[in-house]
């Protein structure tokens, strides 16, 4: 499998924490060199491990806004 490389650009907030520190945080990443997207899933105390998450580009996340606000 391919080296997944990834720059955490701005951590906008977290989200919540488990008791074993992961925190599931809403950040800014460029994923593999590209432009950042908005990216919320969980990440262990070091940021070296991930969960699976969701990726949303500027207009899915206006979109989101836009659905959450009803």
């Amino acid at each position: 499998m391919a080296e997944l490389k990834f720059e955490i650009m701005e951590t906008l907030g977290v989200l919540s924490e488990s008791p074993k520190g992961w925190t599931k945080e809403v950040n800014l990443i460029s994923w593999n060199g590209r432009d950042p997207k908005y990216d919320i899933r969980d990440w262990s105390p070091d940021k070296e491990k991930m969960g699976k998450g969701v990726t949303l580009t500027t207009s899915e996340l206006e979109e989101l806004k836009k659905v959450l606000g009803r």
